[in-house]
């Protein structure tokens, strides 16, 4: 598998200096190594403790079995999209999201590029055909934002689908919300050093290798386009009904502990709120103006 991705030295522009960057080499640079964490504004200095995640962790996973029996028995549905950059944590968010829940009312959500039928129909139409059924959660590992990122930066889109996928999506997830589904769309940020060691970590695993893809590394020189993209999408596709949750990925344990507690601003039963705990709001925010 590591022998299928094509070997190549870059040279990036990190804060207006052209620094070099060889993922083949098992060495990795300095200038990552000593920026990685603090990359992007992230505001601590050390990532959690462990320990104190897993303890953390493990309330919050009781309470998110809570929240699949109160919607068992409600009847009420569930999804959540989780979207970011490669290599931002979203599978991992994920998996301790659905790690204890019962696969037969949970679902992961992760799409495959389209079939040649898919991509004559609408645009929304493969993803709707995955949302959830009464008492049902869905969780999406990308989802129909693809078309705000990642298709428009590599080519995989024209301008006007772009530009049309920007108008719709709007009114489509007001439809979602008019429908009564519980929604959440988290966006998981990373400073780009970080994300330079995570495809570098990926590289030389050979348990994560199969993560890497030929297009990450095209995507190198691509940070500028996939952050104008991600400014419009949240400035565009924000608002009361369907908000933006944004989180600052750089330690991904403090991440999917607040992701999990966003969640769990729900009002079911038996809900500990201690247990809970509170949300940092140093690293979790809502909408455009929390990356500004």
């Amino acid at each position: 598998m590591a022998d299928e991705i094509e070997s190549r030295a870059v040279n990036i522009d990190i804060n207006g200096k052209l620094k070099r960057f060889d993922i083949d080499d098992p060495v990795l640079p300095a200038w990552i190594e000593e920026h990685a964490l603090a990359s992007g504004g992230y505001p601590h200095d050390d990532k959690l403790d462990k320990d104190k995640y897993a303890k953390q962790l493990e309330k919050l996973q009781v309470e998110l079995v809570k929240v699949q029996f109160w919607l068992k028995a409600t009847g009420k549905r569930m999804m959540a999209l989780f979207e970011g950059r490669d290599a931002a944590g979203k599978g991992g968010t994920i998996f301790s999201i659905n790690a204890y829940l019962n696969p037969r009312s949970a679902r992961v959500v992760a799409l495959n590029k389209p079939t040649e039928t898919e991509a004559g129909q609408w645009y929304f139409q493969r993803y709707i055909s995955h949302f959830p059924t009464s008492g049902e959660i869905v969780l999406f590992d990308r989802s129909w934002y693809n078309r705000a990122g990642v298709e428009p930066v590599m080519g995989f889109c024209t301008p006007d689908q772009y530009k049309d996928f920007m108008k719709a999506v709007p009114r489509f997830e007001d439809t979602i919300s008019d429908e009564g589904i519980i929604f959440f769309k988290f966006w998981l940020d990373i400073g780009r050093e970080m994300q330079l060691k995570r495809f570098h970590d990926r590289r030389h695993d050979p348990l994560k290798i199969w993560k890497l893809s030929p297009m990450d590394i095209a995507a190198l020189h691509k940070w500028d386009d996939y952050t104008e993209k991600r400014d419009a999408m949240l400035e565009r596709t924000h608002n009361k009904e369907t908000p933006w949750a944004v989180v600052r990925a750089n330690d991904k344990r403090r991440a999917r502990l607040n992701v999990i507690r966003h969640i769990l601003s729900l009002d079911y039963e038996g809900k500990d709120k201690e247990a809970i705990g509170e949300i940092d709001d140093k690293i979790f925010g809502f909408g455009p103006k929390f990356l500004k």
